[in-house]
């Protein structure tokens, strides 16, 4: 993905296995909410889970994607951080369930001691495998907690030490935007925010942000390995070659970029994440492709239900990113909506919508109101707020109007609708 440091030598194999997703996104920017985007293919506001406290329905979770693939027949596990911590997390609903609730703990021990968490979840990667055979399809979603902090250690980023001498050497550039000229340009409530608070435990020294970025990589290559891991596993029990991996972030992350820690707003930092889809079963052509459409978090469900065989629920905001894996140009989307109303004292709520080219963001409870409006294409790095700009007054107004046709078609959505027949149709002037 253009990162010349970081050793990810198993994920850059997966890719030449597959399609690498440039331009891949979350709707909503924290994990809980996006993990539950994940699993029904659903808008924040439609699923209705925007607290560490809520939970899914019964009914809801049928639809979600591990209760239709076991519906169909597959052997289900999983293993990791589950996200959603209201009520009981749903273990019969899977054949092997190693999941916890809430942000977990690296270590077993105090003092940092004991086999490292990534590792841990690796052996139980192996563990479901070890029950799987060709005669009955499996799926296996693995969330790790890394390369996530540990939120009231000291140290925030543990990694593994086997990793201690990784990147020891190595002088990680500051980006751009971590100048105090871009924090300056945001609304008065992310200057103050947790965001901000996060970013003066992480990132506010030059040896405080080599430290931190250095141990997050390394949290990163501990994930790698595991996927190294797996695929050796898969490949020794005859079960690679008619198996499809998929791999993404339920957020993304600033590393000091705009004065910033964390994630929650709309910056490019915060709402892009990795995505790799590798189906062994592709054919030469379409390996190792790199993939420009939009794709987000709620096209996973829609995703695996396809790679199944499995009709996804009309009601799927998300869409099959398949036919994008086989070299197919379907009609594809030029917009898509963002939100992020996670009730937080200290983290203001945002709504926005980004096109291939443009960027809206309404801070909407701000009081005077505060927007940003960005020209991806000649500001990638979103330097230059042009929401300021009286010649960008017919863009930002086309914008807000975008928003507020996306929030009245979501108002309208229910369980059982068609939401094809909802999505609000974009014009070409939108890209």
């Amino acid at each position: 993905m253009g990162n010349r440091i970081i050793q990810t030598p198993h994920l850059d194999a997966l890719s030449t296995r597959g399609a690498c997703f440039e331009n891949a996104f979350v709707t909503t920017a924290i994990c809980v909410v996006s993990r539950a985007s994940i699993f029904t293919g659903l808008y924040a506001r439609n699923h209705g889970i925007l607290r560490f406290q809520d939970s899914f329905t019964d009914d809801q979770f049928s639809h979600s994607y591990p209760a239709l693939l076991k519906q169909a027949g597959y052997r289900s596990g999983f293993v990791g951080k589950w996200g959603l911590d209201g009520g009981k997390m749903p273990t019969p609903s899977f054949d092997y369930f190693r999941g916890f609730q809430g942000q977990g703990n690296y270590f077993p021990q105090n003092g940092h001691k004991g086999k490292h968490l990534t590792d841990t979840m690796g052996d139980q990667m192996l563990e479901f495998l070890d029950g799987c055979t060709s005669a009955q399809p499996f799926h296996l979603s693995v969330s790790f907690k890394a390369p996530h902090v540990q939120d009231q250690d000291p140290l925030q980023f543990l990694s593994d030490p086997k990793y201690e001498r990784l990147y020891r050497d190595v002088e990680i550039p500051m980006p751009e935007t971590a100048s105090p000229q871009y924090i300056s340009q945001l609304p008065l409530s992310v200057q103050g925010s947790e965001a901000r608070r996060r970013w003066a435990v992480r990132f506010s020294t030059p040896e405080l942000y080599q430290r931190s970025v250095k141990n997050y990589y390394r949290l990163i290559t501990g994930i790698d390995e595991q996927v190294g891991r797996l695929v050796d596993a898969l490949r020794l029990r005859g079960l690679a070659e008619n198996t499809v991996i998929v791999y993404l972030g339920d957020n993304g992350f600033y590393l000091a970029e705009h004065g910033l820690a964390g994630k929650w707003f709309m910056h490019e930092e915060s709402i892009r994440v990795p995505l790799l889809i590798a189906d062994s079963r592709a054919t030469n052509a379409h390996k190792g492709v790199t993939v420009q459409q939009q794709a987000l978090n709620i096209d996973i469900a829609p995703t695996l239900l396809a790679f199944a065989g499995i009709y996804a629920p009309a009601a799927i905001q998300g869409r099959s990113l398949v036919p994008l894996t086989r070299g197919q140009a379907p009609r594809w989307r030029q917009d898509w909506f963002y939100e992020h109303n996670f009730e937080h004292e200290w983290v203001p709520k945002s709504e926005g919508v980004r096109t291939t080219q443009w960027k809206y963001i309404d801070y909407h409870e701000e009081s005077p109101r505060f927007e940003e409006l960005y020209h991806l294409q000649a500001d990638p790095k979103e330097k230059r707020n042009l929401a300021l700009d009286a010649a960008s007054a017919p863009r930002l107004k086309q914008m807000r109007d975008r928003r507020k046709q996306w929030l009245e078609a979501l108002a309208k959505w229910t369980p059982n609708c068609d939401w094809k027949q909802l999505e609000p149709a974009a014009s070409g002037a939108l890209i």
